[in-house]
Order: C-alpha cells, then sequence, then structure tokens
C-alpha cells in the first residue's frame, strides 16, 4: 500500500464516522508562544481541549505536518542515525472534544488497522496506563486481543498531560511486534523494551482529568480523545521496510540525493546517513522556507539554520563542494506538492534562500572544520578525548562554527564537548554585552524597576489620553530626581514625572516618545522624552525651567503639536510600506524592527534580496498611490482573536493583551498597533524612499520621509543632478560620468603596468646582492616608502627571481617599519619563516608571526633595521 493510499485511507475511515476532516495547520504556529513549532496534531486544537475556544465540530481527523527541532522534543541530533527520527513528519490523527470517549476511540483503532489496513491481529499488543482498570476492560471487550497482550505499565510512559498543570489523562499504545530479527535479542526482550521489535504505532489518549498546582486531578465534564500515529512509521509497516527511509515518502528524494551526488544509497554505512540526514533535512527546510521563515541567529530561524548548516555539512561529506540543498526542492514538490500545495508557491525564493545560506555556511564550515581537525588531533595525540568548552567558544564567537557541529564531529572521533564551559563563556559574552550600557539607561531602567511591582502604590497604571487630545489637565502621583523618590523638583533640576493621564506619548512599538511642556501658574516644566513601561505608567522626563513641581499638583500638559503630528504621519506611512511590501515581494514580509520620529522613517523586515530600482519604484507608487486615494484611517478595539480572523497583521513574539487596537486603512492594510496615526492617508503627503540596505542575514532595511521632508530631499537630490550636469557640462551626466569613470579605471590599469615594469628592473638590480648561506640562496632588502601590498609584491617578484630561497625585505613608512619573509617551498622543512622572522624583529622589540612559507611584522625602532638586516643573515647561518 502506498503512502498516499495510507494516508487518504485514514481520513476516509474517519469521515465514514462523523469527523469532519481538517485540514494541516502550520508549521508555525499562530498566537502559541510556548512551543517552537507545531509538534503534533492536537496543537491546532488546543484551545478546546482547554475549554478556551468552543470547536466549530465535536469530532475531527488531520493529517498534521508537524516539526521536531528546536525545544525539548527536538529530534535532530538523531535523525539520520536511526529508522524512525525525524525533523518533518506527518501524524494520522482523530480527536474527540466531549463527544467519544475510551469505548469508541478503541474500536475505531482496532477495526482501522486489523479490516482497513489488514494488519495481522496476533502481531499486535496494546499498553495501558497501570492504575487504567476502565481501558483494560474494553481493550478485552470490544476487540478480539488476547488478555496476555494488554501490558500495563507505569505513568512514565502511559499517563500524558499538557503541561504541568491542565488537561491530562492516561493513555494506549498500539504496538506491533516486528520479529525477533529487528529486536535487541535478549532474553527479557518484551513490550517496554527500547529496540525496535515492539514497535509503537499509535498512541490513544484519554483526556479525562484537570490537574491543579497540587497535583490533584479532578475528572473533567467532558473527557476528549486526542490520538496521534506516525504516517512514515505505519507506512513502513505496511511496506515492510525496516526503516522509514526505505519507504516510498523518501525513495524519490533518496534517489534525486544520489543522482546529483554519484554515491548510491545502501552500499556504505557512513554515507547512508549522510544521505539520509539530507533526505529528512531538505523536507523540513523546503515546508519551513514555504511558511516565510528565514535563517536567523535567534529563534525559529536559528533552527532553520542549523538545519541547513547540518544538511550542508552531511552533502560535503558526500562530496558535494558547492551548494547543494536547493536543487532538492524541486523533488520535494514532486512528492508532497500535491498534498501541501503552499509549498509551491515560493519555490523559487526557497531555493534562491538555500543557495546563499550554504554558500555562506561553506565558507564558515571550510576553516572551522579546518581547526576543529586540527585541535581533534591534538587532543588524540595527547590521549585526550574531551574538546574544552572555550575552545568550542572561540570556533563559535571568531568563525561563526555552531556548537552542534562541533558536538557531531566530536562525537564522530569519541570524543565530547565541555558544555558547561562553553555556556559559561556564552554567559561572560552576554555580561560584557550587558556591561556597555549607558549610565542615562542604567537610571531609568532602575526607576522602572522600582515600580514595576509596585504600581498600585502610586495609584495604578497611566491612563493615556493621546490618541483625541493634545493637551490636558492631570494630577502628578510620583516624582523621581537620580532614581530616587522625592516630593519636589525645583528649578534648573532634571527628573522624571508620573501623573494620573497624560496625552505624551510613551515611547513603544517603534514610535518614539512626545516632547512638550507641563505648566502650573508659577512653573514651566519641559517633557523632553516619554517612556512606557511594561505595565502602563508613562514616564515623563523633564527640566524644570521654571518655578517648581510637587507630588499631588495639578499641572496642565501640552504635546509638541508639529512633532507629534510628523510623528503620527510617519507611523501611517510605515503601516502603508509595509503592507506594499507584503503585496509586492510576498507574504514572506515581516516587520522585524522599527523606528518612527518626527523626521524619519525606518523600517526593518525580513527579505533575503536586494530590493531592485524596479521593486522600489513599485514599492514608491504604491504608497503614494494609497496617499493620493485619500483612505480613511480607522482604529477598532477587540480581542486578539477576532483581530486575527478579522486578518490584522500580529508581530511575532509580541506580548499582546486580551483587548487590542487595531489599525486598519481602509481596503489596504490591517495591524495590531498602539501608536498614534492620522485620520486619512492624505495627509501624509509625499512619500520617498531614501535608503535600502541589509542589516543582518535575511533582514532589510528601509528608510523613508514624507510630506515636506520627503519633498525637500527630493529638491536637493534635483539641484545636485543639475549642478553635476553643469560641471560636466553636459545634458546627460550619467552618461559622462561612466565614461568618465572607465577612463579612469584604465589609466589606474596602466600606471599599475608601469609600477610593475619598474619595480621588475628593481628586483633585477638586486639579485647581484644574493648570498649563498649553508648552500642555499638568501637577500636582504631593504626599500622604503612600500605599503602592506606594495611590500608584498616586491617580495614576491624577488623571490620569482632568485627561485629556490630565503628572502626578508624591509620598508619604513610613516614611522614604521615593516618586514615579510620568505622561504621557498623546497627550504621549509629546514627553515621556517615565522621563527626567522621573529628572531630578526627581536632585536627591535618587534611583533610577528605566520607560516613556514611566509610571516610578515614590523618594528617601531626604525634606527636598528640594519640591526635586523644583520640578524636575518646571523639566523640562518646559525640554523644550518
Amino acid at each position: 500500500m502506498k503512502s498516499k493510499e495510507i494516508r487518504n485511507r485514514f481520513l476516509e475511515y474517519f469521515l465514514s464516522k462523523g469527523h469532519e476532516l481538517v485540514k494541516s495547520s502550520p508549521l508555525i504556529p499562530k498566537n502559541d508562544p510556548t512551543i517552537p513549532f507545531t509538534n503534533a496534531g492536537m496543537v491546532q486544537f488546543k484551545n478546546y481541549f482547554l475549554g478556551a475556544d468552543t470547536p466549530p465540530y465535536t469530532k475531527a481527523a488531520s493529517c498534521q505536518k508537524c516539526m521536531r527541532a528546536g525545544g525539548k522534543q527536538s529530534d535532530i541530533e538523531n535523525v539520520g542515525f536511526t529508522a524512525r527520527h525525524h525533523t518533518l513528519f506527518e501524524m494520522l490523527g482523530n480527536f474527540s472534544f466531549g463527544d467519544y470517549f475510551k469505548r469508541d476511540a478503541i474500536t475505531y483503532a482496532w477495526e482501522l488497522l486489523t479490516e482497513w489496513f489488514k494488519l495481522p491481529p496476533e502481531r499486535l499488543y496494546v499498553s495501558v496506563y497501570e492504575d487504567d482498570d476502565d481501558a483494560a476492560s474494553l481493550w478485552l471487550e470490544h476487540t478480539s486481543i488476547p488478555r496476555d497482550r494488554v501490558v500495563p505499565l507505569t505513568a512514565k510512559d502511559n499517563f500524558w498531560q499538557m503541561g504541568d498543570t491542565g488537561p491530562c489523562g492516561p493513555c494506549s499504545e498500539i504496538i506491533i511486534d516486528q520479529g525477533v530479527s529487528v529486536g535487541c535479542g535478549k532474553d527479557d526482550c518484551k513490550v517496554g523494551c527500547d529496540c525496535d521489535r515492539y514497535l509503537e504505532l499509535w498512541n490513544l489518549v484519554f483526556m479525562q482529568y484537570d490537574k491543579d498546582n497540587n497535583g490533584i486531578l479532578t475528572p473533567l465534564p467532558k473527557p476528549s480523545i486526542d490520538t496521534g500515529m506516525g504516517l512514515e512509521r505505519i507506512t513502513a509497516v505496511l511496506q515492510h521496510q525496516p526503516s522509514n527511509f526505505d519507504t516510498d515518502i523518501f525513495a524519490p528524494i533518496i534517489q534525486a540525493i544520489s543522482c546529483i551526488t554519484g554515491v548510491a544509497y545502501g552500499k556504505n554505512k557512513r554515507q547512508d546517513s549522510s544521505i539520509r540526514v539530507v533526505a529528512d533535512h531538505i523536507r523540513s527546510l523546503t515546508f519551513l522556507l514555504s511558511e516565510g521563515l528565514i535563517p536567523a541567529n535567534d529563534g525559529r530561524g536559528y533552527v532553520l539554520r542549523r538545519i541547513i548548516r547540518r544538511s550542508s555539512r552531511h552533502a560535503r561529506l558526500l562530496g558535494m563542494d558547492r551548494a547543494f540543498l536547493c536543487n532538492l526542492v524541486e523533488p520535494v514538490i514532486e512528492a508532497m506538492g500535491d498534498i501541501y500545495p503552499e509549498i509551491i508557491m515560493d519555490r523559487r525564493r526557497s531555493e534562491d534562500i538555500l543557495r546563499n545560506e550554504e554558500e555562506r555556511f561553506f565558507r564558515t564550515l571550510e576553516k572551522g572544520t579546518e581547526i576543529l581537525e586540527e585541535l581533534v588531533g591534538s587532543l588524540r595525540s595527547s590521549n585526550q578525548n574531551i574538546i574544552h568548552g572555550k575552545e568550542a567558544f572561540r570556533l563559535y564567537d571568531t568563525y561563526g562554527f555552531p556548537l552542534d557541529l562541533t558536538m557531531e564531529i566530536a562525537r564522530e572521533n569519541d570524543m565530547t564537548v565541555d558544555e558547561a564551559e562553553f555556556a559559561q563563556e556564552m554567559e561572560k559574552q552576554k555580561s560584557r554585552g550587558k556591561a556597555s550600557w549607558s549610565e542615562e539607561d542604567k537610571g531609568l531602567s532602575m526607576l522602572v524597576s522600582s515600580l514595576y511591582t509596585n504600581v498600585a502604590r502610586i495609584g495604578g497604571e497611566t491612563y493615556f489620553l493621546g490618541y483625541e487630545l493634545l493637551e490636558s489637565e492631570a494630577e502628578v502621583r510620583y516624582l523621581v530626581r537620580d532614581s530616587e523618590n522625592v516630593d519636589i523638583l525645583l528649578e534648573g533640576q532634571e527628573g522624571e514625572v508620573i501623573l494620573d493621564k497624560s496625552p505624551f506619548y510613551g515611547e513603544s512599538g517603534g514610535q518614539v516618545g512626545d516632547t512638550g511642556i507641563i505648566t502650573t501658574d508659577d512653573a514651566l516644566i519641559e517633557v523632553t522624552d516619554t517612556k512606557k513601561t511594561a505595565n502602563n505608567l508613562i514616564i515623563h522626563k523633564v527640566v524644570v525651567k521654571r518655578g517648581q513641581i510637587s507630588v499631588s499638583e495639578r499641572v496642565s500638559c501640552r504635546v509638541n503639536e508639529q512633532d507629534r503630528r510628523s510623528t503620527m504621519k510617519n507611523h501611517s506611512a510605515t503601516h502603508l510600506l509595509h503592507a506594499a511590501l507584503r503585496n509586492l515581494l510576498g507574504e514572506h514580509v515581516k516587520q522585524a524592527g522599527s523606528l518612527v520620529s518626527p523626521t524619519r522613517l525606518r523600517f526593518d523586515f525580513t527579505h533575503f534580496y536586494q530590493i531592485s530600482a524596479g521593486d522600489k519604484n513599485a514599492i514608491e507608487d504604491m504608497v503614494n498611490d494609497r496617499i493620493i486615494e485619500n483612505l480613511p484611517i480607522n482604529t477598532h478595539l477587540m480581542d486578539l482573536k477576532d483581530a486575527i480572523d478579522y486578518g490584522a497583521t500580529a508581530l511575532f513574539d509580541e506580548k499582546y493583551g486580551d483587548v487590542v487596537r487595531v489599525v486598519e486603512v481602509d481596503g489596504f492594510s490591517k495591524e495590531l498597533c498602539g501608536g498614534t496615526h492620522c485620520r486619512a492617508t492624505g495627509e501624509l503627503g509625499p512619500f520617498v524612499i531614501v535608503s535600502e540596505g541589509s542589516i543582518a542575514s535575511g533582514v532589510r532595511r528601509i528608510e523613508a520621509l514624507i510630506g515636506r521632508r520627503a519633498l525637500t530631499y527630493i529638491r536637493k537630490n534635483t539641484e545636485e543632478l543639475h549642478a553635476i550636469a553643469q560641471t560636466l557640462k553636459s545634458e546627460t551626466p550619467l552618461e559622462k560620468a561612466l565614461a568618465l569613470s572607465k577612463r579612469l579605471k584604465e589609466l589606474e590599469k596602466e600606471v599599475e603596468r608601469l609600477r610593475h615594469k619598474e619595480m621588475a628592473n628593481e628586483t633585477a638590480g638586486h639579485i647581484d646582492s644574493v648570498v649563498v648561506i649553508n648552500g642555499n640562496k638568501a637577500l636582504a632588502v631593504r626599500k622604503d616608502g612600500l605599503d602592506q601590498k606594495g611590500l608584498r609584491d616586491f617580495a614576491d617578484r624577488l623571490k620569482e627571481k632568485i627561485g629556490s630561497g630565503i628572502i626578508l625585505v624591509a620598508s619604513t613608512l610613516d614611522g614604521q617599519t615593516n618586514f615579510i619573509a620568505m622561504v621557498s617551498k623546497d627550504l621549509t622543512q629546514r627553515y621556517d619563516a615565522g621563527r626567522v622572522l621573529k628572531e630578526v624583529l627581536s632585536v627591535a622589540d618587534g611583533r610577528g608571526g605566520g607560516r613556514k612559507d611566509m610571516a610578515q611584522g614590523g618594528i617601531k625602532q626604525t634606527e636598528k633595521v640594519d640591526a635586523a638586516i644583520s640578524k636575518f643573515y646571523e639566523t640562518l647561518k646559525s640554523a644550518g
């Protein structure tokens, strides 16, 4: 039976039993920060089980794509080296939300396996939780399984819980005996053994309790069912294959790998493992990239990068010395695209990202592997088998070599890595980073920290009035000076003010804080910045310009209207830009950071390539078209779930409350946003992009101007272009500039040619100075005025002239003398350029080093150059 038929028959069976067939949810779960990826079929039904949402059906079935790579359930280290571990897999499952319970779950599973899939009943066992007599009885009463094949196991194996508290219950697993030939061979081998003989096929979870903080189990009012069976595993059983990788699920991908690499599968154990790693990982990569994920140094993006790098390394072990994974996206699509059409949509983007990332990693891998192999060899020669964490961290910090690859290479050489020491080094680096915080940030952080758990002490949160008002009355609740609570701020003093309500927007969500003034009849206080804390306190940073301000005093607040309105325009323009990017570049574009100020906007977003001039113009046009249309900008308060269902864009990893604010540009953009905005797009004025570039791998940044500042920018560029045209005396200044640039490069090449010719003539004149020491030619030359490149070129030409020999060149420039020593390849067993140079520089406390054939260094005591040259000849004589 083919895997597609197995998948279809499973779903058809439960459809015949009245189940709703539910489409697989994405691998990247929406609004669930507790897991990095969807790792089980029940994830998309989690709120139904928790009672947070009411399901539109009472029973369902699905084939869910799942990932276990990252987090507690990561299987990545074992993938390729076992028959059953995978990063990506498909989970077949049926679910009941208070409908049927144990009896039907048991009879459905037995009927499907024995009658629809024709598994021999005499090879099947079931395990039950040792205290679940109910389940054991139901198996015996409603199936043909004999009593001796119903095996009680402990809670460790047969009791499932969603977390430390919440829904939980006993489970029952259906197990198949694959025979003695695939077992461990031990006399006590039985159900529960870790070998492959007794293979777990299907887990039935009976969710019947609610566990509280004290560990007390309370029966649920509506017990539910959650089951899961791996498609890869049941396919291997039905196709009589010892490994999931030998099924028709992986066959076309493995065939493609063998075809491209020229390495046959099934001939060499180590190469087979590498082929399996690549076959598994390319499925994960294709699916993750199709959901818009890009490689990064943290979070889900790091898991993606880790999988790419592990795949690349094993591709290299198969003899691939170029980007290779991009060629395997198409075989995955051919195998799975009809079931999961979403992987077809952005195939070119997926291929390009893999090619780019793999090429980058090859450079990292080459240098890191070379250093690691030297380290492994050194440890082996001294009979050590532990790689110090400091060494692993140096590889990671200096060369970008991942810890997991260091550990894998160590494991292949029967060594381990001191992970604890690595973690210590990582923590030291983080501490060094934290130590660089400014004193100003420290002061504010101390204030925020002291108030975070004491909001009630100052009367609760600050009520924000700034959506509707720029001026308001307020009462002073709290004053801070030099991170200390005070009752009064006097003229000339700086501090922080917390009010009961405020029209001042506190910096958050990328929007800068407002400035303005706070006044009383006798006082003028300048607000230089405004911050907002996580617990909704608005902190006004102030300077008392006149008079004084006291706790409990009534004050008048006025926001700097010009700056606020400019900021609002830039913030609304940011939403237009975000929507335009997603429309024109693709749904993979996600906000990765922003800055919205009165003078400009900055928007960081996920995208892997430079934006072309054509795309940049199209983005500007789309934003400006929406501005010209004068679309209404409306805000709505709604429940988070309703906002997501409404189509609002949420930021990944951002924490939202139960009620959120949705900013909608009519028919074009919907985003969760707490910032301030214009009432219509026509208020913005012209929009222009001033820069676009990469700020990190897979993250790009656009900076733009709006309104009058955009006009000023355009006018300035126009004036500069006119001035350039006048200077060049041309009506087509670009063509003239390109022609001049081309001519300049030609002249530079001619100058370089003449310089080399002069240098060749000069080096020829030094050949007469060659001496023979211990049967080998040696030459030391001083030629001042050369930079590092010139010094290297001059030495190379001398080396060409004398052939076999040892050379030293010294050159003084800008108060320092640089040296280069070279040894021809045939003499490196006798002379080491690095050691020779070290002796030469010792006469003037110089420093340098290098390889056996070439070394560089320098001295500041230029008066000792002649002594250093003499030392060169002495060193060669003593070496002989």
